[in-house]
């Protein structure tokens, strides 16, 4: 049996994987924060019982998915109501990350988060725990009580739909760092030649303001000429004058945190093309209720 204090330092040891599954499945951070707190209770209640757990780790990934499942319809019914497009809650990671097998780049991706979207639970509860933290098949199978033939299915179909949305290719950070700084420099400079050169013909611009920030449109924009118009045309009405940028790893990629007065602004992802030489997707998130804890990152 586990006393409480080694059921702490076993909780503690698993919290940054339980973070990262959970928040892969629901895109929020206060979400996943609500979620960890009912696996704590949950383990420190099996803990106190005095049965023996042989697999902590199994134990508190089953525990904190099937919880994550279970809040999701009503994240679901909260995002029928939300205000324009919505993203994913911004993360700061620090760049060595990127490069740990347990966390890869592709798995945070706001891209691939928004694709995910569009999964249904189960089939996004069995592609995060399959092709981003390695989870065969059978040990899914158990952590979801479900079959695994079933579990194979589900694998296929979640699969085959992410990649017909976002083909994988491994990006190169140098140059999508590179090719941020210079996107933002267009943008804020209200650039409308250089925009248009930097952009894709397919781009597409997601605006995350909750109804709360000023600026942001009501649904995704897509085309060349659109996005860099409203970029342009919006550049000079919404610039706060002691903008700051930062650059920053946001969800596994070479991104930029905007302040204003010390105080987070805006967060933009850039995500490139196949070919790597423009831009195919803008991401930015201002609601203010998404970045008030990239405080307590920075």
């Amino acid at each position: 049996m586990l006393d409480r204090t080694d059921g702490t330092e076993v909780f503690a040891d698993h919290r940054e994987l339980l973070f990262s599954v959970v928040y892969n499945l629901l895109g929020s951070v206060a979400d996943t924060e609500d979620v960890l707190q009912d696996t704590w209770m949950a383990w420190t209640a099996r803990c106190a019982g005095g049965e023996p757990i042989e697999n902590p780790r199994a134990y508190l990934v089953r525990i904190a998915v099937n919880t994550a499942l279970a809040r999701q319809s009503a994240v679901s019914r909260r995002r029928e109501t939300y205000v324009g497009p919505w993203l994913p809650e911004p993360v700061v990671t620090e760049p060595s990350a990127a490069d740990d097998p347990a966390v890869r780049v592709e798995a945070v991706s706001m891209a691939l988060l928004v694709v995910l979207e569009t999964l249904s639970p189960l089939e996004r509860a069995v592609f995060v725990l399959h092709e981003v933290f390695g989870y065969p098949h059978a040990e899914i199978a158990a952590i979801l009580d479900r079959t695994p033939p079933a579990v194979r299915q589900l694998a296929r179909r979640a699969r085959a739909h992410v990649q017909a949305r976002r083909p994988r290719f491994a990006p190169d950070r140098r140059l999508q760092r590179a090719v941020t700084e210079r996107f933002l420099a267009a943008a804020l400079g209200g650039d409308l030649a250089a925009l248009l050169d930097l952009l894709a013909p397919d781009v597409t611009m997601w605006t995350d303001g909750g109804g709360k920030a000023k600026g942001a449109a009501l649904r995704p924009v897509t085309g060349r000429d659109r996005v860099a118009r409203m970029i342009a045309g919006g550049a000079a009405r919404r610039v706060p004058a002691d903008l700051e940028i930062r650059y920053r790893t946001v969800n596994g990629d070479p991104s930029a945190v905007l302040f204003d007065h010390d105080a987070p602004f805006a967060v933009m992802v850039i995500d490139l093309n196949t070919s790597g030489d423009r831009v195919a997707g803008i991401y930015a998130v201002t609601n203010p209720d998404k970045l008030s804890h990239l405080d307590d990152q920075d």
